[in-house]
């Protein structure tokens, strides 16, 4: 009898003949991200993936709790695996049921069977009768409830019997570093976290660059989003971090550019930093936490301005949500908390009073002649940082 993990997965299943890619980098990345828990095995058969790890000290609640946040995997589940063999089964499940009745006083069960192995001599509906007739006849304060039981015994038959109570959910969608690359313009606020992560779940490696206005912004600001970026690379695997210093830049908008248009010049100015580093780490996309109408350089009119300024797409996976749907998220994946920190970000340092909602072209590009845009992002690149979280 060995206690294992059962991880699933649910859309891989619709890859067809590339299936067995989106499996292989799943499983590669369940071994790096379980690396540091000991020794591994990890091994996949008839569309299920095994954990099994030869240390006794192995944390299995650990490596469940890590595997929630793999990208790919629908859920997962402890498990004992036997032999195939229907009174080692009657046995097993009954020293089952006996804790989970001492552990958790449950009154209600009933059983489910899948029978993938169609050698075994009885079929689902006979299982799930005999031995949920077996188990009432051992423990008779148990009643079966087969719509709202308390507990479910579960038992898949296949080259061997695995048997488990729980189906712990994870995050679902597709395994990191089979979506390519994307470049996050990441804040210390609510939406751009969240954003970076929906990407994330569609496969989609990630690296982010921060934009800090030091000293009109603290340490603690750019802590603050550092502590982000490690958030969402307990999903995304690793996220390199790029820290561009942007007060120059800001200075130079505020004292040449009319009032008004500052945010969105300054807006441009990140996306064509925030470009010229993705191109560098061949990234294919850039990503923002924009959403229509949520501030003033976030209208229709301002977006179109603002991407005007690069050449890679970008993609806004906020773009119809409001904000109590994306405040939902956050504190679902973890971010919240930290995005709610009263440290503040390089956008809140210049504000016009009037900002324009409705911004030209054709007098944005007017008034960025003023700047030696080559020169301010050139320094801006030098004196960037670079962490690897």
């Amino acid at each position: 009898m060995d206690k294992i993990i059962l991880v699933r997965y649910e859309e891989i299943f619709l890859k067809g003949l590339n299936k067995h890619i989106f499996e292989n980098k799943l499983i590669k990345n369940i071994r790096q991200k379980l690396a540091g828990l000991g020794n591994t095995k990890v091994t996949k058969s008839q569309s299920r993936i095994y954990i099994e790890s030869p240390d006794a000290d192995f944390d299995i609640k650990e490596a469940i709790f890590i595997l929630t946040k793999i990208f790919g995997i629908a859920s997962v589940s402890p498990v004992i695996r036997i032999k195939s063999d229907y009174e080692m089964i009657k046995k097993t499940s009954l020293s089952m049921v006996g804790e989970l009745i001492e552990r958790k006083s449950h009154k209600t069960f009933k059983v489910e069977t899948k029978r993938g192995n169609k050698s075994f001599p009885m079929n689902s509906p006979q299982i799930c009768a005999d031995l949920g007739g077996y188990i009432l006849s051992n423990f008779p304060q148990l009643k079966v409830d087969v719509h709202n039981p308390d507990f479910i015994l579960y038992v898949e038959i296949r080259e061997n019997t695995y048997l488990y109570s729980e189906i712990i959910p994870s995050v679902k969608g597709l395994p990191t570093g089979t979506g390519g690359l994307a470049t996050l313009l990441l804040s210390g606020g609510i939406d751009s976290p969240v954003a970076g992560w929906m990407v994330a779940k569609r496969g989609v490696e990630l690296e982010a660059v921060y934009f800090h206005s030091y000293p009109y912004t603290s340490d603690r600001a750019k802590d603050k989003v550092i502590k982000l970026a490690e958030y969402l690379a307990e999903y995304c695997m690793n996220i390199t971090l790029h820290v561009v210093p942007f007060t120059e830049i800001q200075t130079a908008i505020n004292e040449k550019c009319p009032h008004e248009y500052i945010t969105i010049i300054m807006r441009r100015y990140m996306m064509m930093i925030a470009e010229k580093i993705a191109e560098k780490s061949g990234s294919l996309a850039l990503v923002t936490g924009e959403a229509i109408g949520q501030v003033a350089s976030q209208t229709m009119e301002s977006m179109l301005v603002t991407e005007n300024a690069v050449s890679l797409p970008v993609y806004r996976p906020l773009i119809g949500m409001d904000k109590n749907e994306v405040i939902d998220i956050a504190k679902r994946i973890g971010t919240f908390e930290t995005s709610i920190l009263p440290y503040e970000d390089c956008c809140t340092v210049f504000v016009a009073k009037h900002p324009v909602i409705k911004p030209s072209l054709q007098k944005t590009l007017e008034y960025e002649k003023v700047l030696n845009t080559e020169n301010l992002i050139n320094n801006a690149l030098i004196k960037t940082e670079v962490i690897r979280l």
